[in-house]
């Protein structure tokens, strides 16, 4: 399946289940106030990972069908295993967070004081998921796995840093994904469809995102930012895997001091694309 067509079709998938299932959505407990003071559905990223289960089980059917090759399965699986569980931390955090030790240090504070809050959670056992990922895609050293294990971890927890209005989190992880895509080598590619199901999938909601339909919250901002971690463990060597682990680090660190909206804000070029088809706070 060529990264185009599973782009397309997942887009177009993402967009027809969000349709046909939106009333699900219409439960209280999934309704949250947004930055506008809209009650907006969230947990809507599930639909992500869903989408990428359709996509798999059409494959598995064309496969068998005609007796077709498939010779990167293994990886698409991964990518949607280890997508799925975060997807999963990310429900449980969207439903049973309470506000209290929110942000990096807050987690990690909490632990130290003996408190494991949802986001600890999600850091420790998205952590170990992280790690079992790295490992199935061919991480064959303590520093290896180590390094893409954390790298995919920094990764979700980064992109939901960025989740703090309507498409943003979409936004930057479409654009990440995009840059790993151009930056691998042409007989890697193959290996990014999984991570390209996952974009697109999230291209096919964010319409619905900008005009305050849905949230995918930290169910859909996990799966993104795993999803391009997993991308880069799969495509590049452990050095480059390195250097964009101390990156991660670094931004996760400084979201603790300063404020990721109003840089954006600040600069021209970012705030014009945060901002493109999304309502205005006066809206």
């Amino acid at each position: 399946m060529s990264i185009a067509l599973a782009t397309i079709a997942s887009a177009a998938i993402a967009a027809v289940l969000w349709t046909f299932s939106r009333s699900m959505f219409e439960a209280p407990v999934l309704q949250r106030r947004n930055y506008r003071g809209v009650d907006v559905p969230v947990g809507a990223g599930i639909l992500l990972v869903i989408t990428a289960i359709v996509v798999e089980a059409v494959l598995a059917l064309w496969r068998v069908s005609g007796e077709h090759l498939d010779a990167h399965r293994g990886e698409r699986l991964v990518f949607l295993l280890v997508c799925g569980l975060f997807c999963l931390l990310g429900v449980f955090d969207d439903l049973a967070a309470h506000g209290d030790d929110r942000g990096f240090r807050g987690h990690v504070t909490g632990m130290l004081h003996g408190r494991l809050t949802t986001g600890g959670l999600k850091l420790v056992a998205g952590g170990m998921v992280a790690i079992v990922g790295a490992a199935a895609l061919g991480a064959d050293s303590i520093g290896a796995l180590v390094v893409g294990g954390a790298l995919v971890a920094l990764a979700a927890n980064l992109a939901n840093l960025f989740d703090r209005a309507p498409g943003r989190a979409s936004k930057v992880a479409l654009v990440c994904a995009a840059i790993v895509l151009a930056c691998a080598a042409a007989g890697e590619r193959p290996s990014l469809v999984g991570m390209a199901i996952l974009a697109g999938a999230a291209a096919g909601l964010l319409a619905f995102d900008l005009r305050e339909e849905l949230m995918s919250g930290d169910a859909g901002s996990n799966v993104l930012g795993a999803a391009v971690g997993l991308g880069i463990v799969a495509t590049c060597s452990v050095p480059v895997q390195a250097a964009v682990l101390v990156l991660l680090v670094a931004l996760n660190l400084a979201s603790e001091r300063v404020s990721f909206s109003r840089v954006i804000d600040s600069v021209a070029p970012l705030r014009w694309l945060d901002r493109l088809g999304r309502r205005s706070v006066d809206a």
